[in-house]
Formats: structure tokens, sequence, C-alpha cells
């Protein structure tokens, strides 16, 4: 009687395990994610039966980003510090058309999240006549650089989504009210901003082109004084400046010749980096100590002797706590003996549209995608110890048992 009960089991289990079978997903080819340039006139025709455009990166901010946005009204403010004379604002949202022509736009990722320094976000790179332009992705995604890694190239169809500029930097989002009234400021924060694509939705958007290649990478190595020949070092609130300085924000960059000067700005005021701990004190002498979860981007001043500007840092990247070159327990006297290059993406940071007018500060930054171990190796610094003899910096973490 047991043997005929068991067999009577195993009979009726098996559709259930045919069930359970048939609903495995199968692997996943390179077909499957990826499509080959030759593919792409028939794919592209035949999901936009009304055509499509493929726009570069510049003509498509020329074509769908507006100096106000298309939110702006009465009911619907952005930021109140977003702008200061109502002629150039420093957040914007212009939201797509879902339906009609396709919107297409396409380029290399030039960035990767593993150093932390681009958390949830893309900088894709198109070279247009010689030269780079860029646009940032705010996409939801917690390991963007594990689908599209560096040197991946992507296309992205942009119907239904927005473009916009937060804290004056362009790039492809959606919209998000802001209404945190804890912030920092809050109420000059509440209103619309640019947020972050979905990820279901920015994968459904995105085809993979062919597979990564990193060496299609453009970078322009440069000087601090041959970059402020070609961007405007202190720009001006004009129409002219604000159009060179978005369409510069993004670019991929090798500084060389330049070394850390053991500063920081706060709030406008150059200061010297101080020995504290950085889980306490915005001042230490690391790449980004606490802001105590406020979340603004870290900077440390980076210079040749004549010319200086910011390099950018996350307080939550894996190297946030870790010293500047030349910078140890004692403190930063030896920093300017540190010479070589920092590689990043260029960008010019402006939350406050008062500030615009103003003087002083350093807004044009650098953001390394990681340092030697972590990431990227994107700083590179070595220091002379004798005739024709160098020391290659090697990054050291904090230790608070280090005295």
């Amino acid at each position: 009687m047991r043997k005929f009960i068991n067999l009577y089991a195993m009979i009726l289990a098996l559709p259930l395990v045919a069930i359970m079978s048939s609903c495995e997903p199968r692997a996943l080819t390179e077909a499957d994610v990826t499509v080959k340039n030759d593919q792409l006139d028939q794919l592209l025709a035949d999901e936009n039966p009304e055509g499509y455009t493929i726009y570069t990166l510049n003509e498509f901010l020329d074509t769908w980003m507006t100096e106000t946005g298309n939110l702006l009204s009465d009911s619907t403010l952005y930021r109140t510090r977003s702008t200061a004379d109502g002629k150039f604002y420093m957040f914007t949202v212009d939201t797509l058309p879902t339906n009609g022509k396709g919107i297409y736009i396409r380029g290399r990722v030039t960035t990767d999240d593993f150093g932390g320094n681009f958390y949830k976000s893309l900088v894709i790179q198109q070279i247009v006549n010689g030269k780079q332009q860029n646009l940032r992705i705010s996409a939801d995604l917690g390991s963007a650089g594990g689908m599209y890694q560096t040197g991946q190239e992507i296309m992205i169809r942009c119907n239904g989504l927005a473009v916009g500029r937060y804290a004056n930097q362009p790039q492809l989002c959606v919209p998000s009210y802001n209404n945190n009234t804890f912030a920092m400021n809050a109420s000059e924060k509440v209103g619309w901003n640019p947020g972050r694509i979905p990820s279901a939705v920015f994968r459904k958007a995105t085809r993979m082109i062919g597979t990564p290649d990193q060496s299609k990478l453009v970078y322009d190595t440069l000087t601090l004084t041959q970059l402020f020949n070609e961007v405007k070092e202190k720009p001006l609130p004009d129409s002219l400046d604000m159009d060179m300085v978005r369409k510069a924000d993004g670019r991929l960059i090798v500084l060389k010749n330049v070394w850390f000067t053991g500063q920081f700005d706060d709030n406008g005021t150059i200061k010297n980096c101080t020995t504290e701990k950085p889980d306490s004190s915005g001042s230490a002498n690391v790449f980004a100590p606490t802001t105590l979860n406020i979340g603004y981007p870290q900077s440390r001043i980076i210079s040749n002797g004549k010319k200086s500007m910011m390099c950018s840092c996350s307080e939550y990247a894996k190297f946030a706590y870790y010293y500047l070159p030349g910078a140890n327990k004692k403190g930063v006297s030896d920093c300017q003996n540190w010479v070589g290059t920092v590689t990043g993406i260029l960008g010019w940071y402006q939350d406050k549209a008062s500030s615009l007018s103003s003087p002083d500060g350093y807004e044009w930054s650098i953001t390394p995608r990681g340092i030697p171990g972590i990431g990227f190796a994107d700083i590179y610094m070595e220091k002379e110890i004798g005739m024709n003899k160098f020391e290659v910096w090697e990054p050291k973490e904090y230790d608070p048992k280090d005295k």
C-alpha cells in the first residue's frame, strides 16, 4: 500500500516539476543585451513608424533643453535658489514627448561607479568632428558599472524622459519634486529638479552597441593654464558663458603637472586642511571627510603654481578617507612635493544662482573615478628623491590608531 501511495505521489508531482522547470529563465546571450551597428537602422525603423532622429549630444541639449524648463509656472516652482534674476536657472526640467518621432542619443560610457564617486549616475562621451561632447545621465541603478561598463557604447530612446540641469549640470533625467523639510536651507531647496530615471525604464530605453572598448575613449590631456584658455576660468552670468559651461560639463580630461595644495574651500573661504578626524571634521587632510550627512561634494584644491581648481569627491566614495598625496598624520607640508596627473570628469557645480556674480571661489572641478588600488587609477603622483629618482605615491587610508 505504501509503495502505491509513493508512486501515486510521484505521478502527481511530475506536472509540478515540469511547470517549475519551464519557468526557469534561460541564460542571456550576447544578442539579448547588445546590438551590432549594422543592425541599428532596421531596429530603429521597426520601432519608430513615425521616423526618428539621432541627435549629437550638443544638438540634443540645444533642441530640447531650455533656460527655464517647461515645468516652471506660478504653481510649480523650481528651488528658490535656482535663479537670482529670472534669466539663468541652475535647476530646470524639460519633459520630452512620449509619442511621435523617436528621440535618440548615443555615446560611450566614461565613468565607473566602483570607486563611489558616480553613484547612480553615468557620463557618456561622443566624438564629433574630433572634439568631445558629453552628457550626464541620472539613473536609479544600484550598480550601473556592472551592466554599463566603462567604454560601452549605448543608445538611448529619450521619449517620455526629461532633460534638465542639477546645479547647472545638464543631464538626462526624469522630473522629481524635492520637499525635504529637514535639508540644510530647506526653504531654498523645495521645488522641481532632475531626478533619477527608474532602473526598469532606463534598461528598456537603452541598447548596448557592441561590447565595451575603453580604447575608444578620448582623454584631453592638458595643463590647467591650457584648460582655462579653452574654457573661461571665471564664467560670467551671461548666455554665452553659461552655454560654454554647460557644454564643457562632463568632459573627460587629464590635468598634468599639478599637485594638491593641502587646502579646501569652506563656503568660499580657502583654508588649510587639518589633522583632525575625517569622520567628525570637514577640514581633515583626506579626499572627502564627512559633511555630517548633508551630502554635498567635498573638494580639495589642486594647482600648477599659477592656476587652481577643485578635485571633487563624495564623502561616500571608497577612498574618501584616504590621505591626499603628500599628506599624513603630521599635516600637509609635503603635498606640494608630489606632482603628477589627475584624470577625471570636468564639471562646474553651482547650486546657488546668487553666487554666479561672485568673483570668489573655484567653481570648476575634476572628479576622479578612483585612485590606485580602488577603481580607476585616476591620480598619479610622484616625488623626486634624488637625481632622476622618483618615489611613486601609494595611497594610504587614515587610521585613528596611527599616532
